[in-house]
């Protein structure tokens, strides 16, 4: 599938899971989060113990996204589904498309692209996102497929696919900075993906895996927008090149529970050997 078609079909399933997904919620809009690069509900680059959509107890609800990370040298575009059920369950599905114009030229690498898939799912272990004295848990696992493995094997990764494990805690609270609500969250991940499993995972450094810490913070200005900022612990397994942490800054616009819009600025470090990424990001999340 070409690119062009392969966007209009995307944004086709966009409009579809928008009108069919079903799910009558009293819940405050952006509760849900947004759609982070890996599918699933959690900010660009953390996922959240949220569940994606807006469904309460015997709904369904659920979100799809399109997202693109590009700084220059890189561009990423992630796109995916997920369904969430009684704001209990959460599955998704996502595909990335990884770019890499400036190394495959001056490197005359085989391939410009790497290409990702992943699936996930999500189960809300504990407590309330708002209601509860203690914070809303949710174990989740990230089912990862990079789908173009032979300069990731040649650069010495170890397999092509693996499963990322997170338990992560979240807690909105009300009123909580000048009568403005916050939200917090911090997500512990077990993981041997070499920048998310984009290059693969286990290395030549390093072949085991790595508990690593992931944290947001996000401040609601009003019932529709948000800023906030994100950290991304990331584990060092291959030798030729070191991968650095990640931490992002955020707007969020959500002005109503069917559409959101999220711009960030990046800093992404080292990515194979290439060093200072900044990259812009922007993602668009169409839920029910």
């Amino acid at each position: 599938m070409n690119r062009p078609t392969g966007c209009v079909c995307w944004l086709g399933l966009l409009l579809l899971s928008a009108s069919l997904v079903h799910a009558q919620s009293g819940r405050l809009v952006a509760t849900g989060g947004a759609s982070m690069i890996e599918g699933g509900s959690g900010g660009g680059i953390v996922p959240w113990s949220t569940i994606a959509g807006y469904s309460s107890e015997g709904e369904w609800g659920g979100a799809a996204f399109l997202t693109r990370v590009d700084s220059g040298d890189y561009r990423l575009d992630s796109r995916g589904l997920a369904v969430g059920w009684g704001n209990r369950l959460e599955l998704s599905l996502t595909d990335q498309r990884f770019e890499l114009p400036t190394l495959a030229s001056a490197l005359s690498l085989p391939t410009d692209r790497f290409r990702q898939r992943i699936l996930g799912a999500k189960l809300r272990l504990y407590g309330d996102l708002i209601y509860d004295d203690w914070p809303q848990i949710s174990l989740g696992v990230q089912h990862k497929t990079q789908r173009d493995f032979l300069v990731p094997s040649l650069v010495g990764a170890r397999d092509d696919s693996d499963i990322d494990v997170y338990l992560a805690a979240s807690r909105l609270w009300l009123g909580g900075v000048a009568g403005r609500n916050l939200l917090t969250n911090l997500t512990l991940r077990s993981t041997r993906a070499n920048q998310t499993g984009l290059l693969g995972f286990g290395g030549d450094r390093k072949h085991s895996r790595s508990l690593v810490a992931e944290a947001s913070v996000a401040l609601l200005l009003d019932r529709h927008w948000a800023v906030g900022a994100e950290y991304r612990q990331k584990p060092d397994n291959l030798g030729f090149a070191g991968e650095d942490d990640w931490r992002d800054v955020f707007v969020a616009w959500f002005p109503n529970k069917t559409i959101s819009v999220v711009a960030a600025w990046a800093d992404l470090g080292s990515i194979a050997s290439l060093d200072g990424q900044e990259a812009w990001y922007v993602s668009i999340q169409l839920s029910r």
